[in-house]
This record gives structure tokens, sequence and C-alpha cells, in this order.
């Protein structure tokens, strides 16, 4: 039979548990109700299929897949889909011409990372972060190493990941920018001609930085993440940006939850925002004012007038998606107009991401 307290007893254990330090709600242990969100993109592809990478993640986590491998498995699809210009087969290249691909991985129960940079001539990278994550003692593979790793674990080494689009695209380019490709000191330009190529319909204007990130916590509460792009759109040879690097890219923490990005990669590393985003996480603040959060600190580092607008706000887009432990969600971004996909018990969808600046 179980002890009763006396009067004094109960009085005693309240006083000890008010003199407790605080205890973030999102850290105590409750049900929780499965969910995956990505990047607008996450529910755009199919790749000739019927799922989109966010059903096709739910379906198999609620399945009893391994959490992290099915946000991989859905990711795939995109980099897979040669009509999204900005992942894998059919991402726009760099300004030599060829497809180099990035991707980063996390598991919050395992605690395992992976990624790869300027991997070339596999169209999953997103597989090969997983397998240095689960295969190796090393978190971050890069250029012939990268791919050397991957052609040891079993992975055919394509010639070319251009499609037609993403070659002719890329041919334009050539045509309209100096060759060299270099930053004018004076000048400090960058993307403009890719802009301008964008706005007159050569691809997709969200594929001159696209990404594709997807993030998912099951009902055991197991997180986990996953980033994956074709990177800045014919960048110097060798660039790598925010994706494939944890903290940036990427950051997952079982107890917490994960944030990752899509958007200008150097805006990005510059803070180590994803970080940033979980560690306001932690400290109680909703997923949608952790990622505010994350964008006010890029909006403060930000100084250069190349990358201003006329309000002295940044003229390039960045957005957040952000995953808690309890199952809440949000995405966020500078401006009005992005969505995010999202899919639970409800089914797919994509919902209004909230912008810094209205």
């Amino acid at each position: 039979m179980a002890k009763e307290l006396s009067r004094r007893e109960f009085m005693g254990a309240g006083v000890a548990l008010a003199a407790m330090p605080h205890v973030p709600e999102i850290w105590i242990k409750r049900a929780v109700n499965p969910v995956v969100i990505a990047s607008g993109n996450g529910h755009q592809f199919r790749n000739g299929g019927e799922e989109t990478c966010v059903q096709t993640a739910f379906r198999l986590m609620t399945s009893g897949e391994d959490v992290l491998e099915s946000l991989v498995a859905g990711v795939n699809i995109v980099e897979s889909d040669p009509a999204d210009t900005s992942v894998g087969y059919g991402g726009l290249p760099n300004a030599d011409g060829v497809v180099q691909l990035d991707s980063c991985c996390m598991h919050g129960p395992k605690k395992w990372a992976g990624g790869v940079a300027c991997l070339e001539g596999i169209r999953n990278p997103s597989k090969v972060a997983l397998m240095v994550a689960s295969e190796t003692d090393h978190h971050l593979l890069v250029g012939k190493g990268a791919q050397e790793f991957a052609r040891a674990m079993g992975f055919k080494i394509e010639d070319d990941l251009n499609t037609e689009k993403s070659r002719a695209a890329w041919l334009e380019w050539k045509r309209r920018m100096d060759p060299s490709h270099y930053l004018d000191p004076a000048k400090r330009g960058g993307s403009e001609t890719a802009e301008r190529m964008a706005d007159e319909g050569w691809f997709d204007p969200h594929h001159v930085w696209g990404t594709i990130n997807c993030n998912g916590i099951n009902a055991k509460g197991e997180v986990a993440g996953v980033t994956t792009t074709s990177g800045l759109a014919f960048k110097i040879p060798g660039r790598v940006g925010d994706s494939p690097i944890l903290g940036a890219g990427l950051y997952v923490d079982q107890s917490v939850g994960a944030a990752g990005s899509t958007g200008r990669g150097e805006a990005n590393l510059y803070g180590l925002c994803s970080f940033l985003v979980v560690e306001e996480l932690r400290r109680g603040k909703h997923p949608k004012d952790a990622g505010l959060e994350a964008l006010r600190r890029v909006a403060a580092n930000t100084i250069e007038k190349r990358l201003l607008d006329e309000n002295g706000r940044p003229n390039f887009g960045l957005n957040f998606y952000v995953l808690d432990a309890r199952g809440r969600h949000a995405g966020v971004a500078f401006r009005p107009g992005s969505r995010y996909a999202v899919c639970d018990e409800g089914g797919a969808r994509l919902e209004t991401c909230e912008p810094l600046y209205v």
C-alpha cells in the first residue's frame, strides 16, 4: 500500500517543487501528433509519381520507418525530378556548367549527422549524406572525396546531371556574364544576371537560391531533418553554401526541435541561424517567434548597399522552417508571399510563411 503523506510532508514537497528552476514546457514529455514540414517545393514535385515529398515522408514515418530515412526518401522525389532546377538532377549548374550538389541530415535520437558538399555525378546527395552519418565517423565529406565515398558505397556515378533545360539556361548565362564570374571590388555585383534570366522565364525565380529542407517528428517524439540543394545558380566552382553545414542549413536537437532554411546561404552562414533558431526554441519560444528572431539577426548583419533595398532591408530571400518537440511548426520569410509544405493526419497542404516585413 502506498504511504500516506502527513500534512507537513505534503507542504514540504510543495515548497521543494516550487523552488525548482523553471523547466521549459517544451521539454515536458507528452504524446506527439506526427508531422512533416518542408519548404514549398516539398508539396509541389512528384517526379511522375502520385506523392510529393511531405506525403511520402509522412506515410513512411507513420508506417514505422525510421524518421530520418523517411525524410530522405521524401526529398529524393524532388532531387530526382528534373522540373525542380534547384535540387539534384537538372539543378542549375555552376559557372563551368557542372552540377555540384550539397546536402546534410541530422537524426535527433541517434545524435547522427552527415553531409556532403560539391558532390558531382549523384542525383540524390541526401542519400550519400545519410551514409556519411551512418557509415563513417565524420560529419562532412566534400568534392572528389565525397564522390569516391559514394562510389565505394555502391552509388552509380553519372557523367552529367544537366538536363536540356539546365544546360540551356547555363549557356544563356555564359552569353551574358563575364566568364571570370568574380566580383568587381568596386561594384560587388553578384546574381543580377541570373535574377534577370529568372524574371524572363528561363527558370523559377525561387531556384536562383533554391533548396529543399524537410523536418519531421513521429508519434514517439523522434525528430530529424534533411536539407539538399544544387546551390546558388551559376556559382563559382567549389562554392559551398549553408545547406550542408550543420547549424546553418539545418540543425536538430532531439529534446527541442529542428530548423532548416532556403535562400541566400551566405547570409545564413554568417549567423549559423538554424542553430540560433533551435536555441530560441530551447528558451521556450514558439517556432514562429524563433524563426523571426533569426531573420532579425540576419537583417542586423546585412550592411552592404548591394544587399539592401530602398528601405535599407535585405533585398534577398531567406526562409526558415521550424518544428519543435511538441509538433508545433512555422515557416518564416522576410516578405509576404512564401508558403511552406505540411503533412499531418489532416493531409498535405501549403501554409503561409510568417513575414518579418509586411
